[in-house]
């Protein structure tokens, strides 16, 4: 059996004919669902995320975050 292929791109959607936007109402259960997740997941989540942060800007300053920890790490040392 011959396959058809076709270079440009070509799908199907589910909204029958009308238009392929979200509703008010599937948006107020979206958020009301996100809402949900984010109360489940509690304050370790928040604690992680912030660490992830920090982590993802301290990665791109390596050269700066280990001066300013070497200068503070020595400073610390010369009040002792």
């Amino acid at each position: 059996m011959p396959k058809v292929s076709s270079l440009a791109p070509s799908w199907d959607t589910a909204s029958l004919g009308h238009p392929a936007d979200i509703s008010p109402l599937e948006l107020s259960v979206l958020g009301e669902h996100l809402n949900l997740c984010g109360h489940l997941r509690g304050p370790w989540q928040s604690l992680q995320a912030g660490a992830d942060q920090m982590q993802g800007f301290l990665a791109g300053r390596v050269v700066t975050t280990v001066l300013v920890v070497t200068l503070l790490a020595g400073g610390f040392w010369l009040m002792l």
